[in-house]
């Protein structure tokens, strides 16, 4: 089978493409709006791009009606954001911050998730993460530039909050206990259980 992508609509391209490349790891922003309202969503086209300086890229789509999504617009006005990853037991929560709310209504409240302030941003973040990287925004890049239909944010990674209970001994994570959710097509998701090592040739 082949799939020439310059014929597929834009859903199709997506289909495929979230079908294909997983899992995905999932980045869970919580954002301030100018006027203090936070909001907290999910986003699975994520990754880490660099380690000096340590930075992370989320793709934020615009909305089928072109709008651009709240996340975005906080994160242009006020250059901070904190992103969680997502464990297991927080996997209901996640989901239901992804319900499309009107403007100005955080998700925090709607959905009851609970928040504690973060240190070097003003974004709270998500109480219970595993883990926590409070950034700063580089770039929010439009793309494509011909005719964009979401924004790229680059995040440097200021200040990472790590939960005790996901290290090992020596201080370091251990999978076992991190037990992170990955996006898989559709409406599956998977999480770290079963791995395997290989050592670098």
């Amino acid at each position: 089978m082949q799939l020439d992508f310059s014929t597929l609509e834009p859903l199709e391209r997506y289909r495929w493409l979230a079908s294909t490349i997983t899992p995905r790891p999932i980045a869970w922003v919580s954002s301030l709006s100018a006027g203090g309202v936070s909001n907290l969503a999910p986003f699975s086209f994520f990754t880490v791009i660099s380690d000096d300086p340590a930075t992370l890229l989320v793709n934020v789509n615009h909305r089928a009606d072109g709008d651009l999504k709240d996340t975005l617009l906080n994160v242009q006005a006020t250059g901070e954001l904190v992103i969680q990853l997502v464990g297991f037991a927080q996997a209901e929560a996640m989901n239901a911050s992804a319900a499309v709310l009107p403007h100005g209504i955080s998700e925090f409240e709607h959905c009851d998730i609970a928040c504690v302030p973060s240190v070097q941003v003003k974004p709270p973040r998500v109480a219970g993460a595993a883990v926590a990287l409070e950034c700063r925004l580089v770039e929010a890049m439009p793309y494509p530039a011909a005719a964009p239909n979401c924004h790229l944010l680059f995040a440097e990674v200021l200040l990472a909050h790590i939960d005790e209970r996901v290290l090992n001994e020596q201080g370091r994570i251990d999978s076992n206990r991190l037990d992170l959710i990955g996006r898989l097509g559709g409406s599956g998701y998977t999480r770290t259980e079963q791995r395997f090592e290989l050592q670098r040739p």
